[in-house]
């Protein structure tokens, strides 16, 4: 036991810290075979930090582990909202723009509504997991599209600023690019391998160890960047961070993991992980329209996901002793 735990710190850690070389690497390498700093921000640095949830639940699918590559999707999305969006308006306020109740949020509910009809039956066939990433190229398609469309966006200067700032020679680049991807695929080996030990030892099912332990940290880089954004002002992009990452992890991450290898699904999915994440998701619509001018989470509304997810957590860690 003291070997799985040593190894889930090990690897979260080393998971984060290769996560974050290999988003540096790939958009530096990016940057320099002339993609526009626009697209850099949405697919390249949008898929690497999202890159820990998936490398995680690809090899738990693979290795047999389903409930883990489940937890760790839905865990994470419940942990994007309740944990790191709580703490961040804890620290500052988050401005909640028009756009994003009017467009983000609607088509995360959308989706958060499919993937609760995809596991009603009590399971994600290899087809559930071919629509997920049929819908999930639709909508990457569509926002680069949007995006293009406009001259003037705040990611694109943000990214075109951050490359003055801290350029980087192609060779080095691409060193950062494989070595990251590399110990990303290490550090998840051990991760899933700690994760699956805790899980028998302790008799519990790894979509607990999923939902909680494991989702957590494979969150972390969302939970830095926000905070860090919103320390600066930059509202937009810690939502959009939370936001985006919620999209592709139910419908990337579980699609692949799905195609992999499909999954049954416990009950319990439904009708306490699906719905919380879906109340949640649903949560940031009251908090953010604003009744009483511009939009906000304030920092009450901020305590009460961050008591959310301290309740939602106690409530597992219940159900296992």
């Amino acid at each position: 036991m003291t070997l799985a735990i040593t190894a889930i710190v090990l690897g979260l850690a080393l998971l984060v810290w290769s996560a974050d070389r290999f988003v540096e690497g790939s958009a530096a390498t990016a940057r320099h075979f002339g993609m526009p700093p626009l697209l850099i921000g949405m697919v390249v640095v949008g898929f690497g930090t999202s890159a820990p949830e998936m490398v995680v639940s690809a090899l738990a699918a693979s290795q047999g582990n389903p409930g883990l590559a489940l937890g760790n999707a839905y865990g994470s999305n419940i942990t994007n909202i309740a944990l790191i969006l709580g703490l961040t308006a804890l620290i500052s306020p988050i401005a909640v723009h028009s756009q994003v109740l009017r467009k983000e949020l609607p088509i995360l509910t959308a989706i958060t509504v499919l993937a609760g009809w995809q596991i009603w039956d009590g399971e994600i066939t290899r087809l559930d997991a071919l629509v997920l990433l049929g819908v999930f190229a639709l909508l990457m398609a569509w926002t680069i599209w949007q995006g293009m469309r406009q001259k003037a966006d705040a990611l694109g200067s943000e990214m075109e600023q951050e490359f003055e700032t801290h350029s980087m020679p192609l060779r080095r680049s691409v060193f950062w690019l494989v070595v990251g991807l590399v110990l990303l695929i290490i550090s998840s080996r051990i991760l899933v391998w700690g994760a699956v030990e805790i899980a028998q030892g302790l008799g519990v099912s790894d979509l607990i160890i999923g939902l909680t332990v494991v989702a957590v940290g494979t969150s972390l880089p969302e939970l830095a960047s926000s905070i860090v954004a919103t320390r600066k002002g930059e509202h937009d992009i810690a939502l959009g961070n939370i936001l985006g990452s919620n999209l592709f992890n139910t419908l990337a991450v579980v699609g692949i993991a799905g195609v992999i290898h499909p999954m049954s699904v416990g009950p319990e999915v439904f009708s306490r992980d699906i719905l919380v994440m879906g109340a949640l998701t649903l949560s940031l619509f009251v908090f953010g329209y604003g009744f009483r001018g511009a939009g906000r989470i304030n920092r009450f509304e901020g305590a009460v996901l961050l008591t959310c997810y301290i309740g939602y957590t106690g409530y597992l860690v219940s159900t296992v002793f």
